[in-house]
């Protein structure tokens, strides 16, 4: 019986993923507006009723990629060396972002994701949304981690600088054409932050 329950949880997984596939491809080639849930349905070769069994509309599989991105960053933060220093922990943090990305898409897929989201005022509304509650999770990760409080004014400027780092560095990608590498971008910006992140 629990062989079962595991079987049909993957499989149930795995139809989620292969309709966030399709939906985030259709969705970033043929502009946000102009495809339908439908048109989506469709293209993955199911019907409308199922796309709802996994997501409340086009707009719920964009917010569950950033849900489960924010869910990413809390982890590997949580899981950092005891000690190390905040810079390079919320560095490795913010990039595990843009591996969770990567291992679902190749580097053009995810470009075009990232564009979709820029580009479409209701999805980056959203996700600044998200961005404000990743920004208060790793706030207080990172206050734990140093034996300070939540609200203390370190953790939370780290977190938002960390946060304003990975924004710049997609915004630079996307205007290069994907030419630039965003981890590399990445590893600038927090290079460009560390003096002010280790005057703590």
């Amino acid at each position: 019986m629990q062989e079962e329950r595991t079987l049909a949880t993957r499989k149930r997984h795995a139809v989620g993923e292969e309709l966030r596939e399709v939906a985030l491809q259709m969705l970033a080639t043929r502009g946000y507006d102009e495809t339908t849930v439908d048109d989506i349905a469709a293209a993955a070769g199911m019907s409308r009723r199922t796309f709802h069994r996994y997501y409340a509309s086009k707009e719920d599989v964009v917010i569950q990629l950033l849900a489960d991105m924010g869910d990413q960053m809390r982890a590997e933060l949580e899981s950092r060396p005891p000690g190390e220093r905040p810079a390079e922990s919320l560095r490795h943090a913010v990039s595990t972002a843009i591996n969770f990305c990567a291992g679902h898409h190749d580097a053009v897929k995810t470009l075009n994701v990232v564009r979709l989201i820029l580009r479409t005022p209701l999805l980056h509304a959203r996700s600044l949304e998200r961005q404000s509650r990743w920004q208060a999770d790793l706030a207080a990760v990172l206050a734990k981690r140093l034996g300070t409080a939540p609200r203390d004014l370190y953790p939370q400027l780290a977190a938002r600088m960390a946060f304003a780092a990975l924004d710049t560095a997609l915004e630079r990608w996307a205007c290069t054409e994907g030419v630039a590498d965003p981890q590399e971008l990445v590893e600038q910006a927090f290079a460009l932050m560390e003096p002010a992140l280790s005057a703590r």
